[in-house]
């Protein structure tokens, strides 16, 4: 019995040494998955926000109503840019996600809709022919 106890001392300071080694690769790999759900909580929120832009300016809503509009429904610090491309308007939302902002990433969302005077209109732009 004697030789089973040496065993265990013998042991005993692996514990310690795999546990220092463990802990802070399991809690690195746990800041990475929440960093990564806040990327994707971002990107749902740029998404969000272009829609809800892209349907104020649709409407014609004056530029600065839609910017408004859509910085409220953006992440906060979040670039919008709205602009008019033949009958449609084009509202791009650019955020950097939270935490971690020294690394080079943005998230990025667009979205297009066609301005409210030209939906309906025919190739000639005349309603009902």
């Amino acid at each position: 019995m004697r030789g089973c106890e040496r065993g265990n001392r013998r042991d005993a300071g692996f514990v310690t040494a795999e546990a220092a080694v463990v802990l802070p690769v399991l809690v690195a790999f746990t800041m990475a998955l929440v960093w990564g759900l806040l990327v994707v909580a971002a990107q749902i929120q740029c998404v969000d926000a272009a829609r809800t832009g892209a349907r104020a300016a649709a409407r014609q809503d004056s530029a600065d109503a839609v910017v408004a509009v859509t910085r409220e429904a953006a992440p906060e610090g979040a670039n919008v840019t709205v602009a008019r491309e033949g009958d449609q308007v084009r509202v791009t939302v650019v955020a950097k996600p939270p935490l971690l902002s020294g690394l080079p990433l943005e998230v990025r969302e667009v979205a297009v809709a066609a301005a409210e005077e030209t939906v309906g209109s025919g190739p000639t732009g005349e309603e009902g022919r």
